[in-house]
């Protein structure tokens, strides 16, 4: 199972160019799409659950042509926007089953089943009498995912899912999505570097529309090895050290503020290796210093 983006494009009509030739090989799994805000993410997420056609390009899964094969790729699709709305006065289990109704799933005893399932899989059953306006985001979250878990979908849009979610919320979500990376091609939008980290096999890194990076985590981390550099810095000389050297990000730890520098070579006194982590990869592919179509070799010897 396969889905092959080639060379999407999108332009709005204020001038914005959302997309700029995007081309990616997306196997089974959970795959990251990390990029800003505004980097097109989303863009690309609306393409890919139909909701939106591009300017130029094509995209299949399993011979499916996704642009033009509209229903047929619905019946196989999952779709988690970042926002979306619920019933505040209606329970889990009566919206549930009526989003299986709308679903195609018309038998009583079926629907009573694989609603039953799913608010089992998403740890929703104890709470499926509760009305949803009372539900955590968390639990609206786990919702949403079994909604799109109607019809066992075998391509899965995850758009931003942690964003706001508590810490032991975002646990519990993230080891659902790596469950259903099982047997789907899992697709995780996202701006917070540790869900690729911690969940995705593959990712890319997008930015103004252009993928600048696409690699294996642990092998982009280990190629910027000897590269990265930490050094403990004041307020009053980071403009000064960002003169001098390629800063790529800074940050607080323990009240102190530790910058990390891209250098091939020690960069001076003061200074010790890093090593490399995601966010350093991320920062480096946004500030131009790796990246601009990296991809995986064993994908490269499939196309």
């Amino acid at each position: 199972m396969e889905l092959q983006i080639r060379d999407v494009s999108k332009a709005y009509p204020n001038g914005v160019r959302a997309l700029r030739d995007v081309t990616l090989t997306i196997p089974k799994g959970l795959y990251g799409l990390l990029g800003p805000n505004g980097a097109g993410k989303s863009t690309l997420m609306r393409v890919l659950a139909t909701l939106q056609d591009p300017d130029s390009g094509s995209v299949t899964l399993d011979g499916i042509d996704v642009l033009n094969q509209k229903d047929e790729i619905r019946q196989t699709l999952g779709y988690l926007p970042q926002e979306f709305g619920v019933y505040p006065k209606v329970n889990a289990e009566d919206l549930l089953e009526h989003f299986a109704i709308l679903k195609g799933i018309v038998g009583r005893g079926a629907r009573k089943e694989v609603v039953e399932g799913l608010l089992r899989q998403t740890n929703l059953w104890d709470v499926r009498q509760q009305k949803l306006g009372g539900y955590s985001g968390g639990m609206r979250q786990r919702f949403g995912v079994a909604v799109a878990l109607l019809g066992d979908p075998k391509l899965m849009i995850v758009d931003e899912p942690t964003a706001g979610l508590d810490p032991a919320e975002r646990v519990r979500f993230l080891n659902l999505l790596s469950a259903l990376g099982e047997n789907s091609v899992v697709l995780l939008s996202t701006h917070i570097v540790e869900d690729v980290s911690e969940l995705c096999t593959r990712m890319a890194i997008i930015d103004k529309g252009e993928i600048l990076l696409e690699a294996a985590p642990p092998r982009a981390m280990e190629d910027l090895r000897g590269r990265i550099w930490s050094c403990e810095v004041s307020r009053e000389v980071l403009a000064d050290l960002e003169r001098q050297h390629a800063v790529i990000s800074t940050k607080l730890y323990a009240g102190r503020t530790i910058a990390h520098i891209y250098c091939e070579a020690k960069p001076g006194a003061g200074f010790e290796a890093a090593i490399p982590d995601l966010e350093d990869v991320y920062f480096s592919a946004l500030a131009g210093r790796i990246g601009r179509r990296r991809e995986f070799p064993e994908l490269e010897e499939r196309r």
